[in-house]
């Protein structure tokens, strides 16, 4: 029997992506049409344009159950996944930093244009969680992080351009209590 190969269903263009503090409610991923329709609550802040885009990964790490009478293992399990989300900021302001700096302490003083905004080196006793949220361009994917912490490195490079000054960040999930670290969210049939 002859195989058909599918159509193509391919997912292009950066997408949106967003932060929300932890508890933060969630889309209702109302689909209609095949795409969503509903919009985020207005808790979740877009974060602004990146580099390169966000790279959701899921490292999982399989250890394996040996005999000394077999050359080939008996089981392999997982025993760890590692949830992560990178992406570098373009959007380079003091609520950005605060934010990669997990929650860095700020101090705005002044108004309008005497505004001063200093952010100050992070406390790790102090550091906040918050969520990431990632929609498509086209409405029909969506992806939340429940419960992540910057663990990257901030490294800021200020250079002449074309060069511009970037956020990193390193996102790592936990799982919070009750709910899946992350969700993946598909809109209409053509993306079932």
């Amino acid at each position: 029997m002859p195989i058909t190969m599918p159509d193509a269903n391919l997912l292009t263009k950066s997408g949106f992506l967003l932060y929300g503090t932890l508890g933060t409610t969630e889309p209702t991923n109302t689909v209609v049409g095949g795409v969503f329709t509903d919009a985020w609550d207005v808790a979740w802040v877009p974060l602004g344009r990146t580099t390169g885009g966000v790279k959701i990964d899921d490292n999982g790490t399989v250890s394996q159950i040996e005999s000394a009478e077999d050359y080939t293992p008996l089981l392999q399990l997982t025993t760890k996944r590692e949830p992560a989300a990178t992406f570098e900021l373009m959007n380079f302001t003091a609520t950005n930093l605060a934010r990669a700096l997990n929650g860095a302490v700020t101090t705005v003083t002044g108004t309008t244009t005497t505004s001063l905004t200093q952010v100050d080196a992070p406390d790790p006793m102090s550091e906040v969680q918050c969520m990431i949220g990632w929609e498509s361009d086209d409405a029909t994917v969506r992806w939340v992080g429940r419960q992540c912490l910057n663990s990257g490195n901030l490294s800021v490079t200020m250079a002449k351009a074309p060069s511009t000054a970037t956020i990193p960040w390193s996102a790592v999930l936990s799982k919070p209590a009750g709910a899946a670290a992350y969700s993946w969210f598909f809109a209409g049939e053509g993306r079932a």
